[in-house]
């Protein structure tokens, strides 16, 4: 997976310490859902195979949703806008194989397809797809959750509590 420069500089000051890093998922929707023709757009992640919406770490300064706009385009090639914040969750820390450590404030945003067809365009993943949503691939349970809480017409935000 692509580390955005800013962690790479970060890195080689701290090392793996823990990071909080602020990401965003990209649940991007087309069809009618009246008609139950509704599809969601998931992206197979070369590093470890899972299905995913879009997701991306936020670079510094960058405002969240338009960080979720250009996640979609840049990994999936599909234009998207973004209708609204769905979920703010904190997610647990993480070790990767290299020892590093991070952890997540993840923004779930709704997004709607404006163009383009679904390909992998940047090598951080293998495929990517439409998919009806009563025909979901293998898919982690907090990924079901983004997407059904971006599902949700109108809100209002979930923010989780302890």
């Amino acid at each position: 997976m692509a580390t955005p420069d800013f962690v790479l500089t970060l890195r080689e000051k701290i090392g793996t310490a823990p990071l909080w890093l602020s990401g965003a998922t990209a649940v991007v929707l087309r069809g009618d859902p009246a008609s139950g023709s509704q599809q969601v757009l998931l992206v197979r992640r070369a590093d470890n195979g899972a299905w995913t919406p879009v997701t991306g770490i936020i670079d510094p300064a960058e405002e969240p949703a338009d960080a979720a706009a250009r996640e979609v385009l840049e990994e999936a090639g599909v234009v998207a806008e973004v209708e609204r914040l769905a979920w703010v969750q904190a997610l647990p820390e993480r070790a990767y194989t290299n020892g590093d450590r991070a952890a997540y404030l993840d923004l779930v945003f709704r997004c709607r397809w404006v163009s383009g067809e679904p390909h992998p365009a940047d090598g951080e993943n293998t495929e990517a797809a439409w998919f009806a949503l009563d025909a979901l691939p293998e898919i982690s349970a907090n990924m079901r959750q983004r997407i059904a809480e971006a599902l949700q017409p109108d809100g209002p935000t979930r923010f989780n509590r302890s």
